[in-house]
């Protein structure tokens, strides 16, 4: 599925989550503290599945794919280490620290 579809699928839960939550309201009251929570999460959200899709639809281009780089598995030219030092070795013509 596309991040547009899981997107969609998560708004759709999201608002059978929302009519459950009325539901449950109208059924118990909106005084108890637990309710409450309960609607204060749902809205919280709701206004994050926003900003999600915000930031889905401007990032939604496609992926680019680096380009890709051959290396040949011919031996380097030998003339590329002259004058070159070995790493914790030093210089070719002398003794190692």
């Amino acid at each position: 599925m596309s991040v547009h579809d899981e997107l969609a699928t998560v708004q759709r839960c999201l608002d059978d989550l929302m009519r459950s939550v009325g539901r449950l309201e109208k059924q118990l009251g909106s005084g108890s503290l637990e309710l409450r929570r309960v609607r204060s999460d749902t809205n919280h959200l709701r206004e994050s599945l926003a900003l999600l899709r915000e930031t889905a639809v401007a990032s939604a281009g496609p992926a680019k794919r680096p380009d890709l780089v051959t290396i040949s598995d011919t031996p380097y030219d030998v003339s590329l280490w002259v004058d070159t030092d070995d790493e914790g070795l030093g210089a070719r013509d002398r003794r190692a620290p």
